[in-house]
């Protein structure tokens, strides 16, 4: 039997025996024509032929793309989806005894690139923090103290919601903050994060709390303040710095890892500061330290290039 008609018999099984929604089969089918065109140009007809180097170069292949062929290169995501069509196939023929041996099992998808984390420079988050504050009324004061607090030190935006008045040391200049699985840590704030909040406290606040709550960050009818709304201080306050680029409140805490390491700050530090539990986690931050460093190398040294 061809591969082509083993092809047709696995997406059969998946369409009547399975139940498979008709974008599945319809996806199976496309990724599973481009494995039978592949494996007929290395001159495989059937499919007890195909070996696992045949597979693995298969994803090479993807990744590679063919411009003569008008194939341009895949995405790691891409191959992966590729590839969980092609060991299904592959796990199929064996089960329906067309072959003894499922020659996929043990090929795995390419890892995805690892992404650095997006970070602003000092100058773009000093104008965000200033646009936040530039009006004095109480939801102001409130946005300003969230983000110096957020840049500050670091917190995750669900952190920073759930704080509350007592979590704060002003004397000591600190703050608890309850991190995932509940696992707390103290980290401090630098002066203009206490003084935001400071005058918010006094001036803020007062003029949003409508009730007996525990929250330091109030919405407008005096409830704690959401996750989205809080998102939505930020990019309001970037949208007024004149930022043309998307930011979240994750693109504070990392600015405020990248600049710590640019200054000069242990990894290690860095790494209880944020609450990652693995110092591996924080770790991706010095890539972002070491390209710039490149950047600045190339263009400072009169014999980088």
């Amino acid at each position: 039997m061809t591969i082509a008609a083993d092809i047709s018999r696995f997406l059969d099984h998946l369409t009547v025996e399975r139940g498979a929604a008709a974008n599945t089969v319809s996806s199976y089918r496309r990724d599973l024509e481009r494995y039978r065109r592949y494996l007929e140009s290395r001159d495989i007809e059937s499919i007890d032929a195909v070996t696992e180097e045949d597979v693995r170069e298969f994803l090479v292949d993807l990744r590679r793309g063919d411009p003569d062929a008008g194939h341009t290169p895949l995405a790691d995501s891409s191959v992966a989806r590729t590839l969980v069509a092609t060991r299904r196939f592959h796990k199929f023929a064996v089960e329906e005894g067309i072959v003894a041996t499922d020659v996929a099992h043990a090929v795995r998808p390419p890892r995805p690139a690892r992404r650095l984390p997006k970070s602003l420079p000092v100058e773009e988050v000093l104008a965000i923090l200033e646009a936040a504050g530039a009006e004095d009324h109480p939801r102001a004061l409130r946005d300003r103290a969230l983000l110096e607090f957020l840049y500050s030190c670091g917190a995750r935006i669900t952190e920073a919601t759930s704080l509350d008045i007592d979590d704060l040391d002003l004397d000591t200049r600190a703050v608890r903050l309850r991190g995932k699985g509940g696992k707390e840590r103290l980290v401090p704030l630098g002066g203009p994060a206490i003084d935001a909040i400071d005058a918010y406290l006094v001036r803020g606040r007062p003029a949003l709390v409508s009730r007996a709550t525990p929250a330091l960050f109030l919405n407008a009818r005096g409830g704690r303040l959401s996750r989205q709304s809080a998102w939505q201080v930020l990019v309001t306050a970037a949208e007024r710095a004149g930022l043309d680029k998307a930011v979240s409140p994750h693109t504070l805490r990392h600015s405020f890892a990248t600049h710590l390491l640019d200054g000069g700050a242990d990894v290690r530090v860095v790494q209880e500061l944020l609450g990652h539990a693995s110092v591996t986690t924080t770790q991706v931050y010095t890539l972002v330290t070491v390209n710039t460093m490149r950047e600045v190398y190339a263009v400072a040294h009169p014999r980088a290039r």
